[in-house]
């Protein structure tokens, strides 16, 4: 049994599926192999794991792999289509069970705190002996719409509500589908997304991305937000409209950006979003000791059903 990480990113992922396989002990994967799998020269792989990559139809024929484990939840770049053509099932992690979810959540209040704060000004005044300024704002008492009431939007209200935060949910179905949601949140929002965000002083991203969300942050949703706000977003990079994006921080209806995950990944440098008000961290939310042991449990384990023959968990495709 061969297990292919496709991708160079993530690096940590292999020290803690080692570890899993180690500890759960599953005779199916005893011996397991964790090989990587670079694009240009793929090799045999019995499952592919797409670590900050894609996997494709001619991927998965060059590795001849009968699964796609994803380690974590989004399946972005994974050719669906393309698996379901060959069937080969593709399953995900979901953040709940893992604690992915409680990480991610995490970081985007340090991001939406860090903004309010002004942290990365009030770090450069320690070098130049400043005292008692920057002057920042509170969270409490602000309204804070969380995009998407999944696992994440759930774990981002708890969070909030316990700032003393006024949480809108917004999500695409009726509020009756996201009972923990509905529990958590002060007004539970769906429909036009430009409509939904009214009145609202700072906005969390925490959607999957689909086609129907691609870009759904436009300039429309944005101008709806209440002067001086922010986006923070932990989703995807293209949930945010990236124009839409920079001409609200240009033209100072934004006060500022937090992201967890960017258009391209690494962002560049230089990138002229960088040149405002805008807080990057490197697609870290998920990765925390506890989540990825989580995660890594979760992967092996299905991977371990998978091999008997047993119904896997998660299939999303």
């Amino acid at each position: 049994m061969r297990i292919g990480l496709v991708g160079g990113g993530f690096p940590e992922v292999r020290r803690c599926l080692t570890e899993a396989l180690a500890d759960l002990a599953i005779p199916e994967l005893d011996g397991a192999e964790l090989v990587d799998v670079p694009h240009a020269a793929p090799v045999a792989a019995d499952v592919l794991a797409p670590l900050g990559s894609t996997i494709d139809g001619p991927l998965i024929d060059a590795c001849g792999a009968r699964l796609v484990q994803q380690f974590g939840v989004g399946v972005s770049g994974v050719d669906l289509e393309a698996a379901r053509a060959r069937g080969v099932p593709v399953a995900n992690v979901p953040g709940g069970g893992s604690g992915n979810a409680t990480a991610v959540a995490e970081i985007a209040l340090l991001l939406l705190l860090a903004l309010l704060r002004r942290y990365e000004e009030a770090r450069a005044g320690v070098a130049e002996k400043a005292v008692g300024s920057p002057m920042g704002v509170m969270l409490r008492g602000r309204t804070v719409a969380v995009l998407g009431t999944g696992d994440i939007g759930v774990e981002v209200a708890v969070r909030l509500r316990a700032f003393g935060v006024r949480v809108v949910g917004i999500g695409r179905r009726a509020a009756a589908d996201y009972p923990a949601a509905a529990a958590v949140v002060d007004e539970y929002r769906r429909g036009d997304l430009a409509r939904a965000l009214a009145g609202c002083d700072d906005l969390v991203v925490a959607c999957p991305l689909t086609e129907a969300t691609r870009g759904i942050v436009s300039d429309a949703a944005l101008a709806a937000l209440n002067p001086g706000g922010h986006v923070v977003n932990v989703a995807r990079g293209p949930v945010v409209d990236r124009d839409a994006l920079l001409a609200a921080l240009a033209g100072g209806r934004l006060a500022g950006a937090g992201l967890d995950v960017t258009w391209v990944e690494p962002i560049d440098p230089h990138d002229e979003l960088l040149e405002h008000n805008v807080l990057v961290t490197p697609h870290v939310g998920g990765i925390t000791e506890q989540s990825y042991a989580g995660m890594a449990r979760e992967f092996v384990t299905n991977v371990g059903r998978f091999l008997r023959g047993e119904p896997i968990q998660h299939r999303v495709a």
